[in-house]
């Protein structure tokens, strides 16, 4: 292609008889060079990539749905009872089994206080830890683009930066409070230093690489450190960038080797303020990362996580092309598109027939791609299966996915050049541009409805606790003179901030019943509030309450060292959790009344009008009643949703007690 740009530049300028020979020559290549970079892909530096990353992962931290019960009963109970002195606690954070580290949920007190310190209130600070979460995300992902472009490929990072922006799954993972995402930030970064080949004169990427991926599998999910297995072996076996004649490559390997075990045992060190902090945590010595894989593989066949659910071989499959549609079958047919690559488009990597002295960098980017199917081989072979664990390869998923548009668009050019025998026409095509456009575009669409339907189909339990605080309590306190009322001729829009805290004068008390599940945790709900639940068709174990305080105990979150009695890792239910229902308050149920379905421990509480008033109700899809892809994306128009049924998420009052309450804290008020 080159010769025939040459070709081109020089009968243009056939005939010409310029003044300065030596100017005209310049003056053709820095044409030349103009040309090259014209054609070079446009990729957002860093500070760009972030800027940009940032305003999709804030808006995801503000306007995710929770996908996940166990994010808020074992990491936002938790984090609320440090932060606030109460909450739910399960037998995963009890001294007795202690299967998740105090020190991870401890990173997240700060972004958590700091909006409360500014007087922003409790809510404020639930939104304020998930946009710490995006930041986070946002910067490691960045990076990873960066090191793509600079380290692997310009095309490759720039269409990796647009998959991980518009990808339903990051949307979902980024502002996740889970040691999972945490294991995927880690990852991501550990990623970023080790798709540069490994040679022995660069220890930093050793190091950083070796401390990442402990990092994410110590303060995080041990199991995460699978991940790490290919980078590994690319340490230990591999030349990457080394050139090592055979005569030297014993000593080669012994300095490898010695290097990455002392980058293992500095990042080791990692384990030193974790144990120490949850030793502090649960009163005794403990080591959450052994307990984590002590309790999944060595637990025993009455225990374990097979007990919380199993589920078939192609979960992951289907739950990957929710969360990244045409993207799946992308990244993992990156390894069958390389060995396609090595037969038809050797080339295409550079080197073409490496030495016995050094690495083919076919090889380098096999490693590069073996991560994802190394995780996803793992996960598939066991029974219990969830979303979440498949957040660490996310950002993987991605980048083999890029690599296998890039590979794709190789093919394109070769079959193109072979057919028209013309490398020129082949650089003057927009058929290969089109063909990855429309790939990126088509995925990101994909990816907006399936965004879009998590929010107009799932997101009414968050609503539902939004508008209990700015609605229903406010009308509380103003029918018993406890709220000031708004000045004369202004607007309720002028109203100040209003402060909640008379509310627990009510003494109130929100049940749940079958929809323990969806209870987006008690930083949506304000101080004063009792938050308990009722018995439903469920027999499984529910979290209790943390115990309060111990008095004169310098660890003034003495809960964390106790395990209230019944809790058990064997998911026996506990009745004596429950309450009677006739003692709520507030009730929190789904009612779906073209499907209507009544047990005793479950009737229609929705339609029971003596009872119950309903304050709020919400549309909730009925995924039962509708349509596979309706359901599965949201789409504007009347004639996609008439294929959706919905039921009603709804928040119901307890008319005989509340109006009692009501009429006695108003004559309280009055008699004051």
């Amino acid at each position: 292609m080159a010769s025939n740009t040459q070709t081109l530049r020089l009968r243009r300028t056939e005939g010409q008889k310029p003044v300065v020979p030596q100017l005209a020559r310049h003056t053709g290549m820095l044409q030349d060079q103009l040309r090259r970079s014209a054609r070079r892909p446009w990729n957002p530096d860093f500070s760009t990539a972030v800027r940009i990353l940032l305003l999709v992962r804030v808006a995801g931290a503000m306007y995710s749905n929770i996908q996940d019960c166990d994010e808020v009963f074992n990491f936002w109970e938790p984090l609320h009872y440090l932060d606030h002195g109460h909450g739910f606690q399960t037998w995963e954070v009890t001294p007795t089994y202690s299967i998740r580290s105090w020190a991870y949920i401890l990173l997240h007190v700060i972004p958590a206080r700091l909006p409360v310190s500014l007087g922003l209130g409790k809510r404020p600070a639930f939104f304020g830890v998930r946009i710490f979460l995006a930041v986070i995300s946002t910067l490691c992902e960045a990076k990873l683009c960066r090191t793509v472009v600079e380290k692997t490929n310009e095309r490759v990072g720039r269409y990796l930066f647009f998959m991980l922006l518009f990808s339903a799954g990051m949307w979902n993972a980024a502002p996740a409070f889970l040691p999972s995402s945490f294991a995927m930030y880690a990852t991501t970064l550990a990623f970023s230093y080790s798709v540069e080949p490994s040679s022995l004169a660069n220890k930093q990427r050793t190091l950083f690489a070796t401390l990442l991926f402990a990092t994410g599998a110590i303060v995080g999910w041990p199991f995460a450190l699978a991940l790490a297995i290919p980078f590994v072996f690319e340490e230990l076996f591999v030349l990457g960038a080394d050139r090592v004649e055979s005569s030297t490559r014993h000593l080669w390997m012994v300095s490898r080797w010695r290097r990455l075990f002392t980058a293992g045992l500095v990042a080791s060190l990692i384990f030193v303020p974790v144990i120490a902090i949850d030793s502090v945590a649960y009163g005794q010595w403990t080591i959450v990362p052994w307990n984590i894989v002590r309790y999944n593989i060595f637990g025993g066949s009455e225990r374990g996580p097979d007990l919380y659910g199993t589920s078939p071989w192609y979960f992951y499959i289907l739950n990957l092309l929710l969360n990244f549609n045409i993207l799946t079958p992308l990244a993992f047919a990156s390894l069958p598109a390389l060995a396609v690559t090595y037969r038809i488009d050797r080339k295409r990597l550079g080197l073409t027939r490496p030495g016995p002295d050094q690495s083919s960098p076919f090889t380098l980017l096999a490693l590069r791609l073996a991560p994802l199917y190394v995780w996803a081989g793992i996960l598939t072979a066991q029974a219990h299966k969830e979303e979440r664990f498949m957040f660490p390869a996310y950002p993987l998923i991605c980048f083999n996915a890029a690599v296998t548009l890039y590979l794709l668009r190789g093919w394109m050019e070769v079959t193109y050049i072979s057919v028209t025998n013309s490398s020129y026409r082949a650089s003057r095509s927009i058929m290969f541009s089109t063909m990855t456009i429309s790939v990126i575009v088509v995925a990101g669409l994909i990816s907006a409805s399936r965004i879009l339907a998590l929010w107009h189909y799932y997101h009414a339990p968050l609503s539902t606790f939004a508008r209990f605080e700015a609605f229903e309590l406010p009308r509380l306190l103003n029918a018993t003179g406890l709220l000031p009322p708004l000045a004369p001729n202004s607007e309720e829009s002028e109203r100040p901030a209003i402060d909640l805290s008379p509310i627990k004068e009510f003494d109130l008390r929100v049940c749940l019943g079958k929809e323990w599940h969806r209870f987006p945790g008690h930083y949506l709900v304000p101080d004063g509030i009792r938050v308990d639940f009722v018995k439903s068709e469920f027999d499984g174990m529910l979290p209790a309450h943390f115990e309060s305080r111990r008095p004169g105990s310098w660890w003034d979150r003495s809960g964390t060292r106790n395990t209230p009695e019944g809790l058990n890792d064997l998911n026996r239910e506990v009745p004596e959790y429950y309450v009677p229902v006739e003692s709520c308050d507030y009730l929190v149920d789904l009612d779906f009344p073209l499907h209507p379905t009544s047990s005793v421990h479950e009737p229609r509480h929705a339609v029971d009008e003596k009872t119950w008033e309903r304050v709020l109700c919400l549309p909730f899809l009925d995924a039962t009643h509708s349509w596979l892809l309706s359901r599965t994306l949201w789409v504007p128009g009347h004639a996609w949703e008439s294929m959706n049924e919905y039921g009603d998420y709804c928040l119901l009052k307890n008319k005989a007690l509340v109006d009692a309450k009501e009429r006695k804290v108003a004559a309280q008020v009055l008699g004051a």
